[in-house]
């Protein structure tokens, strides 16, 4: 459920977290689902399928989305710019990202982009979930991209546990040594709350990782 608090903005679920009030309904579950799937297609894989037009950072205009988004669904005639900028704002993970009227995916892209995201505050160590059979081959031939054009790691191991449960039941989680390879000169991206971006990551700074206390338990 996503809502508006007339104090607070816009929050996911029954009531304000700050103050409790149920605040204005903007759109349902199934929805919020639905149009946020679409942005993820849209953002990330193919602008042109709706007729946008994405600058070299990834970015379209909010304005000219919101008219694809209510042409090509046409279920999603009442969809207005402040709904998409409540799914923005209220997103857990930061996939994405509102600037001066444009907005854009900040990672997951299939396609060639110069995203040009922060590099600061980057943890001394990152983590990157690979199945059983792949972990020996990364661990001695490195990390690179496979279906999108930059490497995704993750913030923390759990982050990691996570992701790579999509596409294996029991992820094999490596650790990269993110502090010495930007100190080699590797640039490491930030991208949304828990992920960072890297163009590939060479297998002197790989290893795998140990479970942490907040997984096992």
């Amino acid at each position: 459920m996503l809502r508006e608090c007339k104090s607070h903005g816009y929050f996911r679920g029954e009531a304000c977290p700050i103050c409790g009030d149920k605040g204005r309904f903007l759109m349902n579950e199934k929805e919020l689902d639905q149009i946020g799937r679409t942005m993820a297609g849209v953002l990330r894989h193919f602008p042109e399928k709706f007729g946008l037009k994405m600058d070299s950072q990834g970015f379209v205009s909010l304005k000219d989305f919101v008219n694809a988004l209510r042409t090509h669904q046409r279920r999603y005639h009442w969809v207005r710019p402040y709904h998409i900028i409540a799914i923005i704002e209220t997103d857990p993970k930061g996939r994405y990202e509102v600037s001066n009227d444009m907005i854009r995916a900040t990672y997951g892209h299939t396609i060639e982009l110069d995203l040009k995201l922060p590099t600061d505050n980057t943890p001394d160590k990152l983590y990157y979930p690979t199945t059983p059979e792949e972990a020996d081959i990364i661990l001695e031939t490195g990390l690179k991209p496979s279906d999108r054009k930059l490497v995704h790691l993750s913030k923390t191991y759990k982050d990691a546990v996570v992701a790579g449960s999509v596409r294996t039941e029991s992820p094999v989680i490596l650790e990269v040594d993110a502090k010495k390879a930007v100190e080699d000169g590797i640039t490491i991206q930030r991208a949304g709350k828990t992920v960072f971006l890297v163009e590939e990551v060479p297998a002197c700074y790989l290893k795998r990782a140990q479970a942490t206390e907040e997984v096992k338990e």
